[in-house]
């Protein structure tokens, strides 16, 4: 059973780099949306994904502190993935492009960790695990709706064009 826990919690592996895990693990939620990005249903699937892969997370993140000792393992990537799909939540599939750049700007909320990303950090287990790139996936999701409306898509939201 350990295996398939480690398995989950690294998003496949992708977490065991030995070198920046965290942006390796985010990988894995550029893939999904990717994948996504090819439904009908790109925003309801982001939020149903996200969501089960929180519930399922949340036991997952308190089993990875045991197991390692210590809090926020670097092998558990599951709340990168999160983090990521919240980035790119909106209602229409976003292009590569805009999954590129959702992957920098997440990433760049999740290092520097502004207020108040840090302070659910301090929450400890599944929770505290995932919580904090809840919040850096809401910052970024924020950048990256006015980066899209004014640089990657201008006028995606002009006379009602959020698609």
């Amino acid at each position: 059973m350990n295996r398939f826990k480690y398995a989950a919690s690294t998003c496949l592996y992708l977490g065991h780099s030995p070198v920046a895990p965290g942006t390796f693990g985010t990988l894995g939620g550029v893939v999904i949306a990717f994948g996504l990005a090819h439904t009908s249903y790109f925003l309801l699937g982001v939020v149903v994904v996200a969501g089960l892969i929180y519930a399922v997370s949340r036991d997952l993140g308190d089993w990875a502190e045991r197991e390692s000792a210590g809090k926020d393992p670097g092998f558990f990537v599951l709340d990168e993935v999160i983090g990521y799909l919240i980035t790119v939540a909106w209602i229409a599939p976003p292009s590569f492009l805009t999954l590129v750049v959702a992957f920098l700007v997440f990433r760049f909320f999740d290092v520097l960790k502004p207020p108040p990303v840090r302070w659910f950090e301090r929450l400890g287990g599944g929770d505290g695990i995932l919580l904090d790139d809840v919040m850096a996936g809401l910052y970024g999701l924020a950048v990256m709706a006015l980066l899209r409306g004014f640089v990657l898509e201008p006028g995606a939201w002009v006379l009602g064009g959020l698609g």
